[in-house]
């Protein structure tokens, strides 16, 4: 049933173009992607329910499960739902922490996991930097670096989304420190190598990432020291003395406080070109979310980014975008990025969660460090994750996902706005509009809407201290919209 008013109709939404490197197909009206998807939510016990507590217990045994949201039966997810021990099936739109891009048990994935370039990669996995297989490079061209942000076209490979900024933050300080010595045939002197054995300047430089509050890029120790979103995060674990700007806390809805959001965009740009300027740790490069997700959902204009992109080119700083949550689609285009319409591309772009595997892009071949070895590790990324990350690709291309996700989020967009009209106190500053199915709202009873809502068959999350975050999959249609929408009014009234 159809959350919107009877008789309502939408207006018919221009597609939207999916990544420059993907085709798209036309939207494929009513019909489900998944075929055995369930046609709706089915709740038959309370959440946890019996089968649910008992496994959790025997978990906790030997792994810590305080931060437990639900024990799932993987044999019998499907598509756009999760289903429990005890035969609930929920309407999935926090989809993994917006790491799964195509369903639950997508068939071509399926396909993928049991190629026979799967089992070799899985029982065979290589120390890339060292030993990769000659597929190595065809499994990047023909997947990674397919749909490789315009301007950047080579990549470094990482387990996950911490590593990856990590090893794009070990780039920009090696590439500052080059540039200090005079490019890359300038060798490092006596004392710098001696130096850094003991921590010391000038081996160990006292450089800087400049973020922004509110910001999340990981939890190891330099992804951590530019996180700022919450206290518990952070708490006993030494940090860097790194820099960080105010992100614009904007106003909605937008377009009746365009003035001043303007202005607020400005100051904290202000602020970002002062602390580069004037830190007393030089910054190297400033990281930024398209859209800020764990510190809550904080959206800032195309404008305020191609400010941000005009002031580093300005102080010779380098520029990384973190698309770990925005990127592989979610926003209505492949990449988040894409919505600036820069005049230049980002220095490095960092991505995971529905890419199921990590890494960052680049272009300039003097991010490169000057000798190997210096960007390494054992792994460097899994070949078996490109690959299924090669099936992601190929599913979104088949099923033109991109362009579904722009139509179903403005859609999606549009109930939510009736919603917020007829339930103010409960749908305060919507946002998210024309940026695909990457939508929120703050409620001040947000922790119960969370939990009320599994009651009803939906499985949502939050961020910050008070939004709802909707992170639906790709695959996520209309006629999921309608459903959202009604349980959304449903716990609602039981508030």
């Amino acid at each position: 049933m159809s959350a919107l008013r009877p008789g309502l109709k939408l207006r018919s939404f221009a597609r939207l173009p999916a990544a420059r490197t993907i085709s798209t197909t036309p939207l494929r009206a009513a019909q489900p992607y998944f075929s055995n998807e369930p046609s709706g939510p089915t709740v038959s016990t309370a959440i946890p329910g019996p089968n649910n507590k008992k496994a959790a217990a025997e978990l906790n045994e030997v792994f810590d499960v305080r931060s437990l949201n639900m024990l799932t039966d993987y044999t019998k997810s499907i598509g756009n739902y999760i289903s429990d021990l005890d035969g609930n099936t929920l309407l999935d739109v926090y989809a993994q922490i917006a790491s799964i891009p195509v369903g639950y048990n997508n068939p071509h994935l399926e396909k993928v996991a049991t190629s026979p370039e799967m089992i070799t990669s899985l029982i065979n996995r290589p120390a890339l930097g060292n030993f990769p297989s000659a597929e190595w490079a065809n499994i990047l061209k023909t997947g990674v670096l397919k749909v490789a942000p315009k301007g950047l076209n080579q990549v470094y490979t990482a387990m996950a989304g911490s590593d990856a900024n990590e090893i794009a933050y070990k780039a920009a300080f090696m590439y500052r420190r080059q540039l200090e010595r005079g490019g890359p045939e300038a060798d490092f002197s006596e004392q710098e190598l001696e130096s850094t054995m003991v921590n010391q300047q000038p081996g160990s430089p006292q450089l800087s990432i400049l973020s922004f509050k509110s910001a999340f890029h990981g939890r190891l120790f330099g992804s951590l020291s530019t996180t700022r979103s919450k206290a518990i995060h952070k708490l006993d674990i030494p940090a860097f003395d790194w820099p960080q700007a105010t992100f614009p806390s904007l106003k909605y809805p937008l377009e009746e406080h365009a003035q001043e959001n303007a202005q607020e965009e400005q100051r904290c740009l202000q602020e970002v070109e002062r602390l580069i300027k004037e830190y007393h740790n030089p910054v190297a490069a400033v990281m930024v979310e398209p859209i800020q997700s764990e510190g809550g959902d904080n959206h800032a204009s195309p404008a305020f980014f191609q400010g941000l992109r005009d002031i580093t080119k300005r102080t010779n700083v380098l520029f990384i975008v973190d698309e770990v949550q925005t990127g592989v689609g979610a926003t209505g285009k492949f990449w988040a990025h894409d919505h600036w319409n820069l005049d230049t591309p980002p220095d490095m772009v960092t991505f995971s969660k529905k890419a199921q595997t990590a890494g960052y892009y680049y272009g300039n071949p003097a991010l490169r460090p000057n000798k190997p070895y210096r960007q390494f590790n054992t792994w460097m990324g899994d070949p078996s994750r490109a690959l299924i990350f090669r099936g992601i690709i190929e599913e979104i291309e088949r099923l033109g996902l991109v362009e579904n996700t722009a139509a179903t989020g403005a859609y999606l967009y549009a109930g939510l706005e009736r919603l917020s009209k007829q339930y103010p106190q409960h749908f305060q500053n919507l946002r998210g509009k024309g940026q695909g199915t990457f939508i929120a709202w703050d409620s001040p009873k947000r922790d119960e809407i969370l939990a009320k809502a599994k009651n009803v068959g939906v499985n949502i999350g939050g961020s910050g201290q008070s939004a709802v975050r909707l992170r639906p999959m790709l695959i996520f249609q209309n006629h999921h919209a309608d459903i959202l929408l009604e349980r959304l009014e449903q716990v609602i009234k039981m508030l």
